[in-house]
């Protein structure tokens, strides 16, 4: 008699937070993004633990940046209160400071000072368990611009459903 014994590697798990990644959709449709860089981000215990449970809210976001001495700041981005903090909360609207080296934040400041330029949040999500955000260097777009976007967005829902009934039937 014969046994065979089955010898497998598992996959490693992946950590549910380590995959959840918060996104501002309306960042891309509302300014054209020419770069991004990815920052880390100051937090408190409580910020960090509510970012890895998905309670953040980017849209309303803004980064600024300081010349003297160099930092960016992030500004309006709510992340709401963690629940079994208790009297250790943070105040949700707070400004976080933004990590970055100096030579980044003195070519970004350079460029925001053009006009119509700005830095929007794009992104937040973790990585090798540090809280991250990607930031992009944007230009407002014209309402001419966003029917554009809109047009070329359903144009493209459209080819799709076509080539979905093609291979149905």
């Amino acid at each position: 008699m014969v046994t065979r014994r089955i010898v497998g590697v598992m996959a490693k798990k992946k950590d549910k937070a380590e995959e959840r990644v918060m996104e501002n959709r309306k960042a891309r449709f509302d300014y054209h993004i020419s770069e991004t860089l990815e920052c880390g981000i100051q937090l408190r215990g409580s910020e960090v633990k509510s970012i890895r449970d998905g309670k953040v809210s980017l849209t309303e976001g803004y980064v600024r940046v300081q010349e003297h001495p160099p930092g960016l700041y992030l500004h309006s981005v709510t992340i709401d209160e963690y629940g079994p903090a208790g009297s250790r909360q943070h105040a949700m609207g707070r400004t976080r400071k933004l990590l970055a080296h100096k030579r980044e934040i003195a070519k970004l400041w350079r460029q925001v000072q053009q006009k119509g330029m700005t830095l929007v949040p794009l992104k937040m999500y973790f990585k090798n368990g540090y809280a991250k955000v990607l930031i992009g260097l944007g230009k407002g777009k014209s309402k001419h611009d966003k029917r554009h976007s809109i047009a070329e967005r359903e144009s493209k829902r459209d080819i799709s459903r076509a080539m979905t009934r093609r291979d149905r039937g």
